[in-house]
C-alpha cells in the first residue's frame, strides 16, 4: 500500500477540520420548553439555530405532567429550558430537571428561563391559604394569553439566547426584531378586531383566562370549578346557573384541554355559547403557531358574542 505524501496528509488534515468546523457551525442550540406557546416562541426566535420541542401538549394541563424517560432524557440534552414558571410547573418541573441530572438548567442558571419573571402579573394573592384551592403564590401563572406579554416574554428571550450561543447573537437580535414588528401589527389588528368585546362578560371553567380577559377588557363573573384546580360540583353549578339569572353572561369558556361536561351543561341551560378557546399552539388545526392562536380566540369570542 502506498503511503500519502506530507501533501495529501495535510490536505486530509485541513478538509477535517474544516468538515468538523462546519458540523459544530451547524450544531443547533438544544432547547426544551415547558408549554407549547413558548416552543413557538423560541422557533420564531431562532429558526434553525434551534432544536426546540416541548415537554407537554396542547391538550394536555401544564399542571400535571408524568416524567416520562423519554421526556428526561430530553431534559439531560437540554442546553436552555424556557418555562411560564410562578409555579405552574411545580408539581412536575424540579423532580424532572433532578432526574435529568443536567446542572445546566437548574433554576439561577443561565439555562434555565422563566418567562412569568418579565411580564406584569395578575391575581398575586394577598394571603396563601391551601384550602383555597390550587392557589399560585406567585400570581395567576397562564401569562401567555395576553400578546403584550409574549412581546415581553420575546425580548428577554432573545436576549438569553444571545448569552447562551453568542456565537449568533446577531441572528437572534435579528430574528427578535422581525418577530416584533410582525407581532405589534398582528397585536393591533386583534384589539381592533376585540373592541366590541369590551365590557362583555363570561364564565370561566378556570382561571387560566384571566389575562385574555384583562387584555380585551371583559369581565368573569365566576369559574365553573369553586376553588382553583378542584373540578366542578353540581351544587357549584346550580348556584352559578342561578347566579346568570340575575347576572346573565354571554358565554361559558373552557379551554380545549379542559372537559366539556361542565361548560356544556351550564351553556345550555343558561341558553348560552360554550366557546373553546385553544389556549396554546397546537391545540387544533386553526392554531398551528403563535399568530394563528390569537386569530383562532378573537374570531371565537367575537362570533360568540354576536
Amino acid at each position: 500500500m502506498q503511503a500519502l505524501s506530507p501533501k495529501k496528509i495535510a490536505a486530509a488534515a485541513l478538509a477535517l477540520a474544516g468538515l468538523c468546523a462546519a458540523t459544530a457551525a451547524q450544531a443547533a442550540l438544544n432547547v426544551l420548553a415547558c408549554e407549547p406557546e413558548w416552543q413557538a416562541l423560541t422557533q420564531e426566535l431562532g429558526g434553525d439555530k434551534v432544536s426546540v420541542s416541548s415537554a407537554t401538549t396542547a391538550l394536555q394541563d401544564p399542571h400535571r405532567v408524568e416524567a416520562r424517560p423519554g421526556l428526561i432524557a430530553r431534559t439531560r440534552r437540554a442546553d436552555l429550558l424556557v418555562c411560564t414558571g410562578l409555579d405552574l410547573e411545580a408539581g412536575w418541573l424540579p423532580l424532572l430537571v433532578q432526574q435529568s441530572g443536567n446542572d445546566r438548567i437548574e433554576r439561577g442558571r443561565p439555562g434555565y428561563f422563566e418567562a412569568g419573571s418579565f411580564v406584569p402579573r395578575l391575581d398575586v394573592p394577598a394571603r396563601l391559604d391551601r384550602a383555597e384551592g390550587d392557589v399560585h403564590a406567585y400570581g395567576n401563572p397562564h401569562v401567555h394569553l395576553n400578546p403584550h406579554n409574549v412581546a415581553l416574554v420575546g425580548a428577554a428571550l432573545a436576549r438569553r439566547l444571545a448569552e447562551i450561543d453568542p456565537a449568533n447573537a446577531a441572528f437572534y437580535q435579528a430574528r427578535q426584531a422581525d418577530f416584533s414588528a410582525r407581532w405589534g401589527a398582528a397585536m393591533r389588528k386583534w384589539e381592533q378586531q376585540g373592541a366590541p368585546l369590551r365590557g362583555v362578560a363570561v364564565v370561566e371553567h378556570h382561571k387560566n383566562m384571566a389575562y385574555l380577559l384583562n387584555w380585551l377588557g371583559m369581565k368573569s363573573l365566576g369559574t365553573l370549578e369553586a376553588k382553583p384546580g378542584v373540578e366542578p360540583s353540581g351544587a357549584h353549578l346550580a348556584g352559578l346557573l342561578s347566579q346568570l339569572k340575575q347576572q346573565p353572561a354571554k358565554m361559558v369558556l373552557r379551554a380545549a384541554y379542559q372537559d366539556a361536561r361542565a361548560s356544556q351543561w351550564l351553556a345550555e341551560r343558561a341558553r348560552i355559547p360554550a366557546v373553546v378557546i385553544p389556549y396554546t399552539v397546537g391545540a387544533d388545526e386553526q392554531s398551528r403557531d403563535l399568530f394563528a392562536l390569537f386569530d383562532t380566540t378573537i374570531a371565537r369570542l367575537a362570533g360568540a358574542a354576536r
